[in-house]
């Protein structure tokens, strides 16, 4: 009886770990934009674009509020706001209301890991052998993994852990909204690296996992929180006011946009409200940043132009660097590159609870753009859109 029960059990987590891979985050965005949405950059002025665009957007998904901001050519920024917070509040959306980034906080977090590595602080070749404590079981493979390939998502650890807690726990996010990285979130998540074995061959794989051992590792050896070391070594020198890993302490939070369901959860109407996701522990260097439209613009023009901080100079430099390449994209330190002939953009989505964002830039032309939305999309394909809308004008 009891064997019926396991297999029975394991019948539907491989099922359960099927749908889940389809319901995840990363490398499923939708970011290029259908073929049918030509229609709406056909205006004379990338304005008129952006707005029809963006309208369109919002009814075909029920989004209530979107907030962009883009620089071109290096300029000033410039703001586009939509819509407002929810429906019981109503507060306009403007490009000081905060969202929740979800995976965007992974790209900080390895921001501030390439500044430590420079300082000569952590090296890229160091292993999780040497970067957890002595106690912590490893199995071979996990012992030789180094923290180059927890930042660059090549270490060959999965997207989470994927045992019958997280089934459970994911079936119930489906319906409720409510958050399932509660293992990755406690130091539960060292116990997956006993019996880990690598791939053969090992890929980019977008790994939260991974993040989470970085969330650990960080307060293991600094004795300090990300947003501590994120404070001091990015949002200060940048003058990112309105950025946090602890948003509830900022003065617009009461005033955040609040998420909603959209493409996911599958069992909550599109447009109805989910629940906040809370992070206290290692999953708050993968996923618990909340910024602005403002903030993050100020954040992606200083990675086009030089600021007077060498050390975040530098930083910001090695992103673009390519470590793994799958056809026309390459896999870099958080981000990602894509070309499009001799148009290089490189980006980042995060999707969390009810929130869908995306920030992207292109060197070359002198452009960024940030898009923050309220509703759990996949289709995150506005900013690409909108940045070869600019080299095509």
């Amino acid at each position: 009886m009891q064997h019926g029960i396991v297999t029975c059990c394991l019948r539907l987590l491989t099922v359960a770990t099927a749908v889940f891979l389809l319901s995840s985050c990363g490398t499923l965005s939708q970011t290029s934009a259908p073929v049918s949405d030509n229609i709406y950059l056909s205006h004379a002025s990338f304005e008129d674009n952006v707005d029809d665009m963006v309208r369109h957007y919002m009814q075909q998904k029920q989004v209530s509020g979107i907030s962009i901001a883009i620089i071109h050519q290096r300029g000033e920024p410039q703001f586009y706001s939509y819509g407002v917070t929810d429906a019981v509040h109503r507060y306009p959306i403007t490009p000081d209301t905060l969202f929740a980034l979800g995976s965007l906080s992974k790209g900080i977090t390895a921001e501030v890991i390439i500044q430590l590595v420079n300082r000569g602080e952590l090296h890229w070749t160091d292993t999780l052998a040497t970067l957890l404590p002595t106690s912590v079981p490893l199995s071979a493979d996990a012992r030789r993994i180094t923290l180059l390939q927890l930042v660059t998502h090549t270490s060959g650890l999965p997207r989470q852990d994927m045992d019958l807690s997280m089934f459970i726990k994911f079936m119930r996010y489906l319906s409720s909204g409510e958050n399932f990285y509660g293992n990755l979130d406690s130091d539960e998540v060292l116990d997956y690296l006993a019996d880990f074995r690598a791939p053969g061959n090992p890929q980019a794989q977008y790994s939260n996992l991974g993040y989470a051992l970085l969330g650990y590792i960080l307060q293991y050896h600094f004795h300090q929180s990300i947003e501590v070391l994120a404070q001091h070594h990015l949002f200060i020198p940048l003058g990112m006011t309105s950025t946090s890993f602890a948003a509830s302490h900022l003065r617009n939070f009461p005033y955040r946009a609040l998420g909603h369901a959209g493409d996911q959860p599958k069992l909550i109407p599109r447009g109805q409200l989910t629940p906040d996701w809370q992070f206290r522990h290692n999953m708050v260097a993968a996923a618990s940043l909340y910024s602005n439209a403002r903030d993050l613009i100020r954040y992606l023009g200083a990675h086009l132009s030089a600021t007077p901080d060498e050390a975040i100079n530098q930083a910001f430099a090695q992103v673009g660097q390519g470590y793994q390449q799958h056809g026309n994209q390459s896999q870099n330190i958080a981000w990602v590159t894509d070309s499009y002939g001799d148009q290089r953009i490189t980006w980042q989505v995060g999707y969390i609870g009810g929130y869908s964002s995306f920030i992207g830039f292109d060197q070359a032309n002198g452009n960024a753009i940030v898009v923050l939305q309220n509703a759990f999309n996949w289709s995150n394909y506005l900013g690409i859109a909108l940045l070869r809308d600019w080299v095509r004008q």
